[in-house]
Formats: C-alpha cells, structure tokens, sequence
C-alpha cells in the first residue's frame, strides 16, 4: 500500500512506511510521470521502510541541466537520475558527473545495457507502429518500411494528414529513433519522403499520436515508442501494434547516480533495486514497460520480442557513441535534411 504523498509542483514526497521522522531522504530526478512511478516506488519502499522518497518528476533537458548546474556550484544534488534521453545520461557519464555503482546485479546485464557500471539501461522499449484497427479491416496492417511507404501511395488522398509521427526538433525520443533509423535503413528517405507527400502530423508526445489513432483521427502512427503504444492499447481496443519485421530500434531508460549525489548509497540501493528481479517485475508487468534484466526471462516481454524477432531488434547500445548526434552541427544538418524531405513532396 502507497502511503500519502505530497505533492509541491512538480515534486512528490511519500513518507517512510515505517513513519520514523528522521527517516533518510533518498531524492530522485527522472523523466517518467511519477503516476506511472507509484509501483516503483511502493516496491521499494515495502522492501525498505525506513527511507522516504521525494520524487521530482522533469524533463529530460532539465534533468541534465540541473544536475550539471548544481555539481558545478559544488552543491548537491539527486541520489538517482532516471531518463529516457540515453544521450544526455551518458553525456553525464562520459563528463564526470555520475559515479561508478558495483550492484550485484552488474556482472549478469547485457553488455549493451551496461556502460562501464556507471550508466545501466533498465529497459526495454522498441519503437513501433500503431495502427487504428477498424481502418484495416479490410486490408493487411504494414508490417515493414517498404510496406509502410506502399500502403501511403497506393492510399493517396485517402490517408492524407492521418499519419503521424514524432517532431524530432522537439522530440528527444523522435530524433534517436531518426538518428537510428538513417544508420540502419540505407532508404530511410524514401520513407520520409512519403510521409511528407501523404501530408504526416508532426507531434512532441506520444499521447497526442495514441489520441488520434485511438479515435480514428489517424490510421497510423510511426516510430512510437512501445511503452506508451502497449499502455493505450491496452485502454483502446481500437489501437493496434506492429514490431516492424525490417528492423526495430529498441531504446532504453538510463538509470544513474550523479557523482554530487547527497547520499549515494541510498541512490545504489535504489538503483540496485531497479535492476533486481523483484524492481524488473515490477516493471514489466505493472508499469507495462519491458525490462532488460536475464532474471525475469519467462515473465518478460523484452525475452519475448528477442525470441520473435531474434537479430531484427536492435538496441540502442548504452555508449558514447550516442552523443554523436549532440554535435550541435551534425544535429542541425540531421533536421534541416528532414525538414526538406517532408517539404519537398
């Protein structure tokens, strides 16, 4: 049972369980609604009762920012940093800003997931299609990229402006999965290019996509981040999900502890619990986000979707390789081809 929480602008504090009063505070910055957060945390404060939490829930930038900001002015700052903006989490590793967590959980996680035991991937989500079911009653949901860009000609007029995707010049989320698809789709442009021609709605959230698919506004949605596709379809039952069968590009949340954390240990043991089979359960069957960890192999949707997809799924491996597209230049060339690729058709 969660136990009352108060909530201070963008900040939640839920009391020890145990109701000590000099209870330690561990202190949590993250990009994920602290709605969806609640099992999280009555997880982890059932299997630590003397510890209260005061969640501030923020932007991915402000996370980076803030933490950057206070470690400099020598202050203090969270005890765990948890975001979906895998570039800026290993920016802040890379730079020295978050500290090396031994867990015993970091000998087991894929290689791919684990930078140097200082910045762990604690999921598993690909970026798919969506789809309004009704619309495809009469006809095969695509099902590949080439399919995709077949269905929006052959359409016409018909799917004119009811195809949506992310605005990857407001959308961190978006730009990773376009900087991903340009790596591993030599035709990437194709796709954009029919996409632009059958006039696509550009949006920064996933809900404003998932509304309009799930009411028929849209008949697909591209490159949507499987988390909130799988939460929406499973309140909309007219909302259907593709993995592509070409490729599909798998992003991660990135779990941390800053090097200025005002209690480390408290923020590893969150961390720890995290990456433990009770925190990964937790993950995927409540909060409907795949995990990553090997422990959970019979329960977990991201085993699931590597025993159907198999080499089709590709990662986002957690390296410095992702701060490649913070080069504000190469960021800058990456949009501005996008945004003629949609103008120009």
């Amino acid at each position: 049972m969660l136990c009352p929480s108060f909530a201070f602008g963008n900040q939640t504090f839920y009391p020890a369980k145990s109701g000590k009063a000099d209870a330690k505070v561990l202190t949590v910055y993250s990009s994920l609604d602290e709605p969806l957060a609640q099992p999280m945390i009555t997880g982890f404060q059932d299997a630590n009762p003397d510890v209260a939490i005061r969640y501030e829930d923020m932007l991915t930038g402000e996370i980076y920012d803030r933490i950057v900001r206070e470690t400099d002015a020598g202050k203090k700052t969270a005890d765990f940093a948890f975001s979906s903006a895998m570039d800026l989490q290993v920016k802040l590793s890379n730079d020295g800003y978050a500290q090396m967590s031994n867990l015993p959980m970091s000998a087991q996680w894929p290689k791919w997931a684990n930078w140097r035991n200082t910045a762990y991937a604690l999921t598993f989500e690909p970026a798919v299609f969506v789809y309004h079911k009704p619309s495809f009653k009469d006809e095969p949901v695509p099902s590949s990229r080439a399919e995709f860009v077949d269905y929006l000609k052959r359409k016409g007029n018909a799917v004119y402006g009811r195809i949506g995707t992310y605005d990857i010049e407001r959308s961190g989320v978006g730009f990773l999965f376009m900087a991903r698809d340009q790596e591993q789709f030599g035709d990437i442009w194709s796709v954009i290019g029919a996409m632009g021609a059958a006039g696509v709605k550009l949006y920064s959230t996933s809900s404003a996509i998932l509304e309009r698919v799930a009411d028929g506004r849209f008949v697909l949605g591209y490159n949507i981040l499987g988390s909130y596709a799988a939460d929406w379809a499973a309140r909309h039952p007219d909302v259907g999900i593709v993995l592509p069968k070409d490729y599909t590009v798998v992003m991660s949340r990135i779990g941390l502890v800053p090097q200025a954390a005002a209690d480390p240990e408290l923020g590893r043991q969150y961390l720890s619990f995290f990456m433990s089979k009770q925190g990964q359960t937790i993950m995927a069957r409540e909060l409907q986000i795949p995990a990553v960890s090997p422990e959970v192999a019979g329960e977990n949707t991201a085993n699931t979707m590597q025993e159907l997809l198999g080499a089709q799924l590709k990662p986002v491996p957690v390296s410095p390789g992702l701060m490649v597209y913070l080069d504000q230049v190469k960021r800058a060339r990456l949009i501005a081809h996008w945004n003629e690729v949609l103008r120009r058709q």
